[in-house]
């Protein structure tokens, strides 16, 4: 196991592997075994993307052949059929189709061309793609070479690239070939020390014998949503990631005739799991958007037949009013599956007759545990829970303050232990103390209540922690940069309650002088790099904080004066 990671018990490990969950291949593996089953058939439909041109040269890199690239990293030859029936292929519109042999034969260039350029097995790279072929072809490349992507959101800047290269000690950092990226890796470049190279192109070459990566090593690192400061990294190992793609695909009831689309960013780890590992183990296609508006979804629905797609509840209630119109055709749509933020029920009770198509609720996190609902499920179920875990090893507690189990069915914080549920956070000694159990389960900071059935109903956080849209804002994080601000004396930031998003940040603000306002905080918080999701949606100005007997602010209270 990677230093400064949590391996999982002897006893443990050796449950999942006789069980069968832990299989000794690598995720490069998987892939391979999937060309040799299906490898005429479609696999990824994707837009080109602007991961090309030159790498830009650090201007620290050594060693031959550094901060070069070797291959032009395009695909080349033309689509033969209406889905991508050939090896490789990208059509008139942009978009470039692989089959199962085409995207394994692609993930081998592509492992050769890292390693010529002198990354190793072992290294962090930080990867900050959108939606493109590129993206999955690259981190299948980093897998078969056994360096570790970390997986950066678009829309993260400076503040928090700079600690993913920083704390991880990263060697590379993958870029979009556009201007405002290039602007952003300057940025990193000036404040960290070890980045050799910032690629705006995937370099390619011949395939060359490499080392095999162990089953049990780390192969990547997801982001937490974390509550406190920047998102914690979270190792997952090749064969227990592996094992949380294929159990959703199972509990989902993927086959060679899903076609699933992703149009959320695919470096979170629900779309990577539900849409790209559980589609690919099932041997469907991977479709993926730009992003996920009506107008650039629904005509891949119509043209490539999509039968899957998970969306968060703003984006649903988009598609509803959307679908009104009726200018595409969705029927091929068999399900649409709603996590990231709670689903109301009241807006559950109209995805299906505005979408045409089934209802699924899911949830999940970085750190392991994700449920979803079955197809038999009744839809009273549906629509009032977010579904059950994937795997029959999944081992959940609902427990109060004292880690007591409560009551059935009463609120109380998820506690959860499982085949791909982490140990630990990497790098994070105290914080992991306070966030497993001794006999480790992993404390999620939800509350939750269980209904008769098993199946899971979210009532809220424990912590400090603002859900907008999926996304996770850390109100400590944004805090932090804002007290840094001359005018702000003291600031808190608290969730309110949005019906598109389920929830926006408010900062309530104690000035020092004359009160800021919002546009000069948005602007003062972009300036420090911040996410554009992280900058609050509303400013209160108060002449002081509520607080609590102890004489901290009381969040609570101050919730209640701003909603």
């Amino acid at each position: 196991m990677l230093d400064g990671c949590v391996p999982w018990p002897e006893e443990f490990a050796e449950r999942y592997r006789a069980a069968g969950y832990w299989k000794d291949e690598t995720l490069g593996e998987m892939l391979r075994a999937r060309a040799r089953e299906h490898g005429d058939r479609p696999a990824l439909v994707a837009p080109r993307g602007s991961t090309r041109g030159s790498t830009r040269q650090t201007g620290r890199s050594t060693g031959p052949g550094a901060g070069r690239v070797t291959g032009h990293g395009q695909v080349t030859g033309p689509a033969t059929g209406p889905r991508g029936e050939g090896t490789t292929g990208s059509d008139e519109a942009g978009w470039e189709r692989l089959t199962y042999a085409g995207l394994d034969a692609r993930a081998d260039r592509v492992a050769a061309g890292l390693r010529a350029l002198g990354i190793a097995p072992g290294d962090r790279v930080v990867v900050q793609l959108p939606n493109t072929a590129a993206f999955v072809t690259l981190i299948f490349g980093l897998f078969r070479l056994g360096a570790l992507p970390i997986f950066a959101l678009p829309a993260h800047r400076s503040s928090e690239i700079t600690y993913f290269c920083e704390f991880t000690a990263a060697t590379a950092y993958v870029i979009p070939d556009e201007d405002d990226y290039r602007h952003l890796a300057g940025e990193v470049l000036a404040k960290t020390t070890t980045l050799e190279h910032v690629l705006t192109e995937i370099p390619e070459a011949d395939p060359a014998d490499l080392p095999r990566p162990d089953p049990a090593d780390v192969a990547l690192f997801l982001l937490s949503g974390g509550t406190t400061g920047v998102p914690k990294l979270v190792p997952r190992t090749h064969r227990e990631w592996a094992y949380s793609g294929r159990a959703v695909a199972e509990a989902c009831g993927y086959d060679q005739d899903t076609v699933h689309l992703v149009s959320l960013p695919l470096g979170h780890n629900w779309p990577l799991t539900h849409g790209l590992l559980a589609t690919l183990h099932a041997g469907g296609t991977l479709v993926l958007a730009d992003g996920p508006s009506p107008d650039e979804t629904f005509p891949l629905i119509e043209s490539e037949g999509v039968t899957e797609t998970g969306l968060v509840p703003g984006v649903a209630l988009l598609w509803m009013e959307a679908a009104e119109w009726g200018e595409h055709d969705l029927s091929s749509l068999r399900r649409v599956t709603i996590g990231g933020s709670k689903l109301s029920d009241e807006l559950a009770k109209r995805v299906e007759p505005a979408l045409g198509c089934r209802l699924q609720q899911a949830f999940g996190m970085a750190e392991g545990l994700c449920g979803f609902h079955r197809p038999e499920d009744p839809p009273e179920v549906v629509l009032v829970s977010q579904g059950i875990p994937v795997s029959p090893a999944d081992e959940m507690r609902v427990v109060d303050e004292d880690d007591r189990d409560v009551p059935p069915g009463e609120v109380g914080q998820l506690l959860a232990r499982g085949p791909y549920t982490i140990r630990g956070y990497y790098r994070s000694p105290a914080h992991n103390a306070q966030t497993f159990t001794h006999d480790g389960f992993y404390r999620t900071g939800d509350l939750v209540r269980l209904l008769p059935t098993g199946h899971v109903v979210f009532e809220g956080r424990v912590k400090d922690q603002i859900n907008r849209g999926g996304d996770k804002i850390a109100a400590e994080e944004v805090e932090n940069h804002l007290l840094a601000h001359p005018n702000v004396r003291q600031v808190a930031l608290v969730g309110v309650p949005d019906e598109v998003l389920g929830e926006r940040s408010c900062a309530c603000v104690v000035p020092r002088g004359e009160a800021p306002a919002l546009p000069e905080l948005a602007a003062f918080l972009r300036e420090r790099g911040v996410a554009a999701f992280k900058i609050p949606d509303r400013l209160e100005i108060m002449t002081d904080l509520p607080l609590t007997p102890l004489g901290k602010v009381s969040k609570k209270a101050l919730t209640a004066m701003v909603t």
